[in-house]
């Protein structure tokens, strides 16, 4: 049972996808929202689920998709150099791509499954964008701080998860839910306190799935 909350070790409150029978633990202090640990798929069963998705630099609504993030998330917010890293980059690294062809960035690229080696050890980035991957992490928080200590001074790190509606019946009903890899669920509130915790501060947030940050 995560009956303290992952995030900000607050008790949490149960709430139950009779469906599914599956356990979800909401924190309503920082609303944060965590699958019951004994309910997580395992890797392979992970695996499968991504290799469903075909996303490509040759689908023009994917790399429209993600110039959207580019531009509202990234570029106002970027002051130094071109050195990035995209954390869980999946099968297909379209948005590296992106910011190398289109934006002159140099970016290293990491993924659990599709691009295993640990290339940003020892290094410092100016830019890490991890997109549709914070909703996968059993124990966020160490991922966040990973990511902290992995920006240069004025480095920028921009995340897309999709926030959850803040109402039980809701967030039982919602399609994002309803993947079975994802586990950690969050809302503007959420990146508030993971920011506040881990010291850094948010530049920017849209509301409903874009959040970026700086040290």
């Amino acid at each position: 049972m995560n009956d303290k909350c992952k995030i900000c070790g607050c008790k949490t409150r149960e709430i139950i996808q009779k469906k599914f029978d599956v356990s979800y633990f909401v924190c309503d202090l920082c609303e944060f929202i965590s699958k019951d640990d004994n309910a997580r798929i395992s890797p392979k069963e992970e695996l499968v689920i991504y290799s469903r998705h075909n996303n490509t630099i040759e689908d023009p609504r994917y790399v429209a998709y993600f110039k959207q993030f580019i531009e509202a998330a990234v570029m106002p917010y970027c002051k130094i150099g071109k050195k990035g890293l995209d954390f869980g980059s999946g099968s297909s690294p379209v948005l590296a791509m992106i910011l190398e062809k289109d934006y002159g960035f140099k970016m290293d690229i990491y993924d659990l499954f599709y691009s295993p080696d640990k290339v940003y050890e020892n290094q410092k980035y100016d830019l890490l964008t991890s997109t549709e991957v914070v909703e996968h992490l059993p124990d966020p928080l160490i991922y966040f701080r990973q990511f902290k200590e992995l920006l240069n001074e004025d480095g920028l790190l921009s995340i897309m998860t999709i926030f959850h509606p803040k109402d039980d019946d809701a967030f039982l009903n919602w399609h994002y839910m309803r993947d079975m890899s994802h586990i950690s669920f969050y809302t503007p509130k959420t990146m508030a306190v993971i920011a506040k915790i881990i010291g850094l501060k948010i530049l920017y947030c849209n509301g409903q799935r874009l959040t970026s940050f700086g040290l």
